[in-house]
């Protein structure tokens, strides 16, 4: 008989959310492009659930060149036009528009700091915040470095970075441990990992 693994509950009841939660989710990320996607697509999920997003992901890098900030960065008024014609994404104005703004800050830190994974890994001092959380009632949706990360992201030209978006963005690329204690990812993240 096949043992029940416990998981955090708000990825229950579908099998691309246990997915994501079981080998993505909390796991610390160093690659700046998987970094600069996932603040992205934190950014686009503003207003809705992450599922949404979740299964459009594909739809996303396919529309923004694979995420290749360069390209992104120079997009035409005629390419946002194209993208808000794309029914695989989110077809929202402001959102559409702040990818390319956001892959214009983001070249900026790449220039000032030699990496994004530098950069913003400093909010946590370099390695994850390992929380102890038994229900997720107690699991926060911001926290002091989100609002930090937020106000010195948006200083820096990001949009659609605010606090909650930040503190997002830090469970999803491991800066913080959200799992709960019962869950068995909690140990897997727990596990220091070498940048």
């Amino acid at each position: 008989m096949q043992q029940v693994k416990n998981r955090c509950d708000w990825c229950q009841g579908s099998e691309l959310y246990q997915d994501y939660h079981d080998n993505e989710w909390g796991i610390p990320v160093y690659d700046d492009q998987t970094l600069f996607e996932f603040l992205l697509l934190e950014g686009a999920q503003a207003g809705l659930s992450w599922i949404t997003i979740l299964k459009k992901r594909e739809n996303y890098r396919l529309a923004f060149d694979n995420f290749d900030p360069h390209k992104m960065a120079n997009y035409s008024e005629q390419k946002h036009q194209e993208l808000l014609q794309n029914p695989g994404i989110i077809r929202n104005k402001l959102k559409v528009h702040a990818f390319s703004k956001n892959a214009k800050a983001y070249l900026k830190i790449i220039e000032q700091y030699g990496s994004f994974n530098e950069y913003i890994w400093q909010f946590v001092d370099g390695k994850p915040i390992k929380n102890k959380w038994k229900s997720m009632s107690e699991v926060p949706a911001t926290s002091t470095e989100s609002e930090i990360m937020s106000k010195t992201l948006k200083k820096a030209g990001f949009t659609f970075v605010g606090p909650t978006i930040c503190y997002a963005f830090m469970q999803a690329t491991g800066m913080v441990n959200d799992h709960l204690t019962s869950c068995f990812c909690y140990k897997k993240c727990k596990k220091p990992t070498n940048s």
